[in-house]
């Protein structure tokens, strides 16, 4: 599918996403090894993205499972619709037959959640499956997820195990809200993205926002580079930049200390992050 790291790292620039090649290296062996990759790194430094950008790269399907608190594993790998189990027991008394358990329990009426769409992908290439903030998860689904992973597989009691034909390109992160399992970190690579260079989120900006060609996308990679200097309670990532300089040029404004006071907003999420920005928005701006 893929010519060697470079092949996949050009696959992912022409995707516009940038990389290095220690994240291309890593993608590129959980491709190749078939292990799942765990991606660590700051809120906002591409974690998802590359994920999406590996699907497109690959040519082939992202599945995302995104973590919350209380997730459990019926909603992450099917249910069945009930609505329509109960419209099929109506139409068969209507006709006057007694419905059979096993029609009511077939393929047709099965919703497939994430998990069992990936398993259940038919190829030829697998599917990119997205397990995003697994850090998020109880401790219990997290312990699930690893066996169902290791599996490949899993067991619907109505139907029989579902075994899968092309394993997925597994890819799990995570914002480091609680420690991972042991158990699970073993059977990962793992590589942290970290905060990129001023230089590398300029060129990220421009390959994202039309028209943020020239001087404005130095201008806000450095204003961030800044700010990420200062206390603040969430630093912003590039997810931000790219957001600060979106709105920059909708509002056709460069950036100073009176354009960067009027859309922080989009750069900073918390009140008293941006009362400490605005008692330094000349030097923030440059």
């Amino acid at each position: 599918m893929i010519d060697g790291v470079d092949g996949l790292v050009a696959g992912l620039d022409r995707q516009g996403y940038l990389t290095d090649p220690a994240l291309g290296t890593a993608l590129f062996l959980a491709v190749r090894m078939g292990q799942p990759i765990l991606l660590e790194g700051e809120p906002g430094v591409g974690k998802t993205a590359a994920a999406g950008a590996l699907a497109a790269a690959l040519d082939t399907p992202l599945i995302r499972l995104q973590c919350y608190e209380g997730l459990s594993a019926a909603e992450a790998l099917y249910e069945w619709n009930y609505p329509r189990q109960l419209l099929g027991i109506r139409l068969a008394e209507a006709r006057g037959e007694t419905p059979r358990e096993a029609d009511l329990f077939a393929p047709e009426y099965l919703l497939r959640r994430p998990l069992l769409a990936a398993i259940e992908h038919p190829g030829p290439r697998p599917a990119v499956l997205l397990i995003d903030e697994v850090d998020r998860a109880d401790d219990e689904f997290e312990a699930f997820l690893f066996e169902l992973l290791a599996e490949g597989s899993v067991t619907i009691p109505e139907l029989g195990t579902r075994v899968a034909v092309v394993p997925p390109v597994v890819v799990l992160t995570s914002n480091r809200t609680r420690d991972l399992h042991d158990a699970l970190l073993r059977r990962c690579l793992y590589h942290w993205i970290g905060y990129p260079d001023q230089a590398r989120v300029a060129a990220i900006i421009r390959r994202r926002v039309p028209g943020a060609a020239g001087p404005l996308a130095e201008r806000v990679a450095g204003a961030v580079s800044r700010l990420r200097g200062m206390d603040l309670v969430k630093p912003p990532g590039v997810a931000e930049a790219i957001s600060w300089a979106n709105a920059l040029q909708l509002l056709g404004l460069g950036l100073d200390a009176a354009s960067a006071d009027m859309t922080l907003g989009a750069v900073l999420k918390y009140r008293e992050d941006e009362e400490t920005a605005r008692a330094g928005l000349a030097d923030i701006a440059g």
